[in-house]
């Protein structure tokens, strides 16, 4: 019976122990030898004394190890922390303190950037993977990842943490401060594996291409959805568009998920038919997918099964749009995935009418634990549904923070973030339509909309692009053509390259930041 996230890879190990389970560059390790290591490394962890609740941090690129130690930290009734490998040292110090990770899973090149800013934390063993450790520095002591994968695979108890079902703490930028961690239960994620792998249909016979962080819920799922039915991952660390479509083609593979930015990437790049031909499904989560972008993928892939997809971290999986509807539809995030129930309220918590915006929000075995140790976020967040009888326990709702609006059928669709509406000359407008409509003009490859405060009028509508040789006074004319004036941009702000989160999501908030000291600075000489 599954109870804990390792157990996916214990039964596939099972059920197809020598079918491809990871696959790294050229290395391909099978279900079976997979959990062997995954055994012998919790083992390994065990006898340095981490303990059921304790907090195991991963700070490495996509390689086998990865996933051996995520899997090993849950086998060893630990928490696993993964860290975006992209993040500088300042950041990945805030996550392994902020977690109270006991124990650090990296390389000797990260470690050695991270060494002194470790001070003062909970911190006592780092394993490293291409090193053979064994040197004490303060309180930290270094191990050699080989000694521990090299014991004798054993029989390893899955311990029940004294804190009940977590599993791991997602870190997730928010609109100020740094990162939070999200913490997910066992049954958020084997819920979610099984959820996900339903309605894409995924079985034995995949290859899913991992190409997204394992620090992103997406990420993770994707790991998650291939071993709850025995599929291949292969892994990826993105470096160019091409690097996708050469894995694509090399190992063929069938289901690939991305988010908005790095899909309008691929479509820039050259996609061979031996590298399309096999691909079953492609999927998007992480924002709204442009109609533009949607179109080249469709006629790339022409054999795939479009899936847009809803979801947050706080609740790993929200909402999928079946593929039949694409063509009548293809603006909605679709309805609730199976095991989970979504509702659009009003602030009071009623039901809104269909046609009528509201806040979304997500019910059901999926929902998270809350922030980890942040008690007045998580009650900001995670609240009680309105209705339930006195002598029922409250049932706590994560809150989405996203506005969307449900038609007569149901389907749902993406209005904005509640925190990211414009609100200009009395309209409240969403970013989401203005960067639809520069898409639309086939002049921009990225447009991200903002809104900049301004006394008076309330937001100054900013729109920030790029796209090569772009002129913004021409964008502006096809725009004015498409939108109300109320909506269109007042400034056009062009770049070569418009920044991204880690987890490859546009980044709105260093955006707005850079925008708005480039409007101070101007005020300022004005003056």
């Amino acid at each position: 019976m599954r109870t804990r996230v390792h157990h996916l890879l214990e039964e596939a190990a099972e059920r197809h122990p020598q079918r491809p389970a990871l696959t790294a560059g050229r290395t391909t390790r099978t279900y079976d030898e997979v959990w062997q290591e995954v055994r012998a490394v919790a083992g390994g962890l065990v006898d340095l004394g981490v303990r059921p609740g304790d907090r195991v941090a991963v700070f490495l690129d996509k390689r086998i190890e990865t996933v051996v130690a995520l899997l090993a930290a849950s086998a060893a009734g630990a928490t696993f922390v993964p860290v975006n490998p992209v993040l500088k040292p300042r950041q990945v110090s805030h996550v392994v303190n902020d977690s109270g990770a006991v124990a650090l899973l990296t390389t000797a090149r990260r470690w050695a950037s991270l060494e002194g800013s470790m001070d003062g934390g909970d911190l006592r063993h780092v394993i490293v993977v291409d090193d053979r450790g064994d040197a004490a520095q303060s309180v930290v002591t270094t191990h050699a990842y080989a000694d521990l994968a090299g014991t004798a695979a054993v029989t390893v108890p899955t311990p029940r943490p004294p804190d009940g079902d977590r599993a791991a703490i997602l870190y997730t930028s928010g609109s100020t401060g740094s990162p939070k961690g999200v913490v997910l239960s066992h049954r958020n994620l084997l819920v979610g594996a099984e959820s996900v792998s339903s309605y894409l249909g995924n079985t034995a016979d995949d290859v899913i291409l991992s190409a997204l962080p394992l620090s992103f819920d997406a990420g993770l799922s994707q790991v998650t959805t291939a071993m709850a039915v025995g599929a291949h991952v292969v892994l990826a660390n993105y470096l160019a568009a091409r690097d996708l479509v050469t894995l694509c083609a090399r190992h063929q593979v069938t289901g690939l998920t991305c988010v908005p930015p790095l899909w309008i990437q691929l479509m820039d790049a050259t996609w061979p038919e031996d590298a399309t031909r096999s691909l079953r499904y492609f999927a998007n989560t992480g924002g709204k997918m442009p109609a533009a972008t949607l179109k080249q993928l469709r006629d790339t892939f022409p054999g795939a099964a479009p899936y847009l997809m809803y979801g947050l971290t706080e609740a790993f999986r929200s909402t999928y749009l079946d593929p039949a509807e694409v063509d009548r539809r293809g603006d909605s995030i679709g309805k609730a995935i199976p095991d989970a129930e979504i509702l659009v309220l009003r602030p009071d918590g009623t039901t809104c009418a269909p046609g009528e915006e509201g806040e979304l929000v997500h019910r059901g075995p999926l929902v998270a634990l809350g922030y980890w140790n942040d008690p007045e976020r998580t009650a900001q967040r995670f609240r009680p549904l309105a209705g339930v009888a006195d002598w029922q326990a409250p049932e706590l709702a994560v809150w989405s923070g996203d506005t969307v609006v449900a038609d007569e059928e149901g389907f749902l669709y993406f209005v904005g973030r509640t925190d990211e509406m414009i609100k200009t000359s009395g309209y409240r407008v969403s970013p989401t339509e203005i960067e639809e409509a520069a898409y639309q003009t086939g002049m921009v490859r990225d447009a991200v909309a903002l809104g900049v405060p301004e006394e008076g009028l309330g937001h100054r509508v900013v729109l920030a692009v790029a796209g090569a040789d772009l002129d913004p006074a021409e964008l502006l004319q096809a725009l004015r053509r498409d939108l109300p004036l109320f909506m269109v941009p007042a400034e056009v702000v062009v770049r070569e390259e418009l920044p991204r989160s880690p987890n490859g999501k546009f980044d709105r908030v260093a955006l707005a930041l850079e925008v708005e000291r480039a409007t101070a600075d101007r005020a300022g000489v004005a003056s």
